[in-house]
């Protein structure tokens, strides 16, 4: 392996609205790494349960059918994929269903077992490195991360960026419903969102998007020169 291209496994959790995925895509694009974003794939398989009429009120009920979907993530961070049982599910999981039942199948213990060792294995098959982004990485998932980031705003900074996401979207509805997330989020029992206890936080409410690509950038490459 050349001076340049270590491998290295990058962390970055956090809550919605906080630039986690725009960040990631950027920094992983730039750096010539794979990219992850973990929250699709919770999203794909409640897009799923709800196709398949399972009621995702019912923990039993989705931790039954856990097993059932095949999840595929694409891992380039120009062009992410993700499908389920071979179809594209990159728009479908982004709709408002999806996004107010997520919280509820996410914090099924099943769920997460399941989407977890699909995590693992990803980023365990990624030759030059991965950033993966999600709210339980740094934590759970890839405790042994070469370097966890953890990003932070304030609810009114990420419910803006929320609503300008979508267009027509009620600020305050925005806000609320982020404040709502993060709460189930930081609350469930299997693998909460929080920040791990080595992780750089880094606040993102008076930066502009570029200027937080450029600190993780920095922050990669000092880990990197570090491991030299």
């Amino acid at each position: 392996m050349s001076d340049t291209v270590e491998s290295v496994i990058v962390a970055i959790d956090g809550p919605s609205g906080t630039g986690k995925s725009s960040t990631s895509k950027a920094v992983a694009a730039k750096l010539g790494l794979s990219y992850l974003d973990t929250g699709a794939q919770y999203r794909a398989i409640t897009w799923w349960m709800i196709a398949n009429g399972i009621d995702v009120q019912d923990p039993e009920a989705v931790a039954d059918a856990a097993g059932k979907p095949a999840i595929v993530s694409g891992t380039d961070p120009a062009q992410p994929t993700i499908t389920v049982d071979g179809e594209d599910a990159s728009g479908p999981i982004r709709t408002q269903e999806v996004t107010s039942k997520v919280s509820a199948v996410s914090a099924v213990p099943e769920i997460r077992a399941r989407i977890t060792e699909l995590q693992r294995s990803i980023a365990a098959a990624a030759p030059q490195g991965i950033v993966v982004e999600g709210r339980d990485i740094g934590t759970t998932v890839l405790p042994d991360a070469d370097l966890k980031i953890f990003l932070t705003a304030s609810a009114e900074a990420r419910a803006a960026r929320r609503a300008g996401e979508t267009k027509g979207a009620d600020l305050s509805a925005t806000r609320e419903a982020l404040v709502k997330r993060d709460a189930a989020d930081s609350s469930r029992k299997a693998s909460p969102l929080a920040k791990a206890d080595d992780a750089v936080e880094v606040d993102t409410t008076d930066l502009t998007l570029q200027q937080v690509i450029e600190c993780v950038v920095t922050l990669v490459e000092e880990k990197r020169t570090a491991a030299r």
